[in-house]
């Protein structure tokens, strides 16, 4: 399989998140990967000890040099940081990829519990960048801010994604690793209703960049031309196998594996 997904994120210097994953994920689920890094973080298992942003004049020309030289079957967006990045972003996408689908992973925090998002970025994030995705992939905490809702149960994941379909995107896939119980539900949420994906909670540290990774897997089945609910089961599945065969590096919260999981029985 192929696909070009062009990747819009962070740096995470320690491989396990941000444009590395990326860059792992589609590789590794059959895609071409491209980018256009919006930040350098100093980053390990434990923390993000320090982030330089790229400028976002810089950002918006690796965007604009890919799509128009290569091109792009989708695109995915991660760590974006500020107002301005976002507003760069959004406006390359309107010149150069408008009509591509357009994943967008609102990343606000790092797994080891960092700020990655303003409050100011996060309104510009909702206002600007939400209405041209065709896909958000948030967490509970995220899609907790984001929907303004508390979220403590299934019941209240569906509330809210529900909710999260009003402000201009047409799908929403709802992560659902945050709440207890044997089983990781996700939803999948569109105007035809809600869909439920299920897979056993694997007890363990390693989830550096699972969000990351889903955000990149379903972006790669939809650049190959998978339909939606095809493209967000192969990239839990995915992710599963990725979380399943981590390599167990790092004292805190560590990468998965990205590369065994294809010899997990992953469809690509």
């Amino acid at each position: 399989m192929s696909g070009r997904v062009l990747a819009i994120a962070g740096s995470d210097s320690g491989g396990g998140a941000g444009i590395q994953a990326d860059i792992k994920t589609i590789t590794a689920l059959g895609g071409f990967a491209m980018t256009a890094i919006t930040a350098i973080t100093v980053q390990d298992t434990l923390a993000v000890h320090e982030v330089q942003a790229i400028s976002p004049r810089l950002v918006a020309r690796q965007m604009a040099v890919v799509l128009e030289d290569l091109g792009a079957d989708a695109i995915k967006t991660g760590m974006l940081g500020d107002m301005a990045t976002i507003e760069a972003v959004c406006a390359a996408i309107e010149t150069h990829g408008r009509g591509l689908p357009l994943v967008v992973d609102p990343v606000m925090r790092a797994t080891s519990g960092q700020t990655l998002l303003t409050d100011a970025a996060l309104a510009h994030l909702k206002r600007r960048l939400l209405p041209l995705a065709s896909l958000v992939t948030p967490n509970i905490p995220e899609a907790a801010v984001l929907a303004g809702i508390t979220i403590g149960d299934r019941r209240a994941m569906h509330h809210a994604a529900e909710a999260l379909l009003t402000l201009g995107v047409p799908a929403v896939l709802l992560k659902g690793g945050h709440l207890p119980g044997e089983d990781v539900i996700d939803l999948l949420a569109t105007d035809s209703g809600i869909q439920s994906f299920h897979h056993p909670r694997l007890m363990t540290r390693h989830t550096h960049g699972t969000g990351c990774t889903l955000a990149s897997a379903v972006a790669t089945g939809l650049a190959q031309g998978m339909a939606l609910a095809e493209a967000v089961s192969r990239a839990g599945e995915f992710v599963h196998a990725a979380i399943a065969t981590a390599p167990g590096y790092g004292r805190g919260h560590g990468p998965l594996g990205h590369a065994t999981a294809l010899r997990s029985g992953v469809p690509i």
